[in-house]
């Protein structure tokens, strides 16, 4: 295995917090996918916050790794972080973003992406390693 590229991004839960109290269902509709909207609904208060920010991070992160940040078509919306049975975080792109990843991997190579998020308010912190895997 290979590592390719990788991305960190601290976040401020605060400022998540005060965008969705300004901006509501349309910040969260435009950032966030269904299954993370989801995800963070079903908690309340600071989890709530923490679950967005801790998601934000990660697109943050993840925009990094590719080497594009937010432009080029890579958006918020188009980086999405699922959880696998187990529980651990992973990515799923979709659009520019997954083009953009397809672009980073060497032909013959398969891409695996890691996904590490944590809070500690009033912070969020996501990391992402891009490395690939021969044939």
């Amino acid at each position: 295995m290979t590592v390719v590229a990788a991305g960190v991004d601290l976040c401020d839960m605060r400022r998540i917090e005060k965008a969705i109290d300004r901006f509501g269902d349309r910040f969260l509709e435009r950032v966030f996918t269904p299954t993370e909207r989801a995800r963070a609904e079903r908690r309340s208060g600071q989890a709530r916050i923490g679950a967005y920010a801790k998601r934000w991070a990660a697109k943050e992160a993840c925009a990094k790794a590719l080497g594009t940040g937010f432009a080029q078509g890579v958006a918020h919306s188009l980086i999405g972080v699922e959880n696998l049975p187990s529980g651990q975080p992973t990515l799923v792109l979709a659009g520019a973003a997954k083009l953009r990843l397809a672009a980073l991997i060497p032909a013959g190579s398969s891409p695996h992406l890691v996904l590490s998020m944590t809070d500690e308010p009033p912070y969020a912190f996501a990391e992402v390693i891009i490395s690939v895997t021969p044939g």
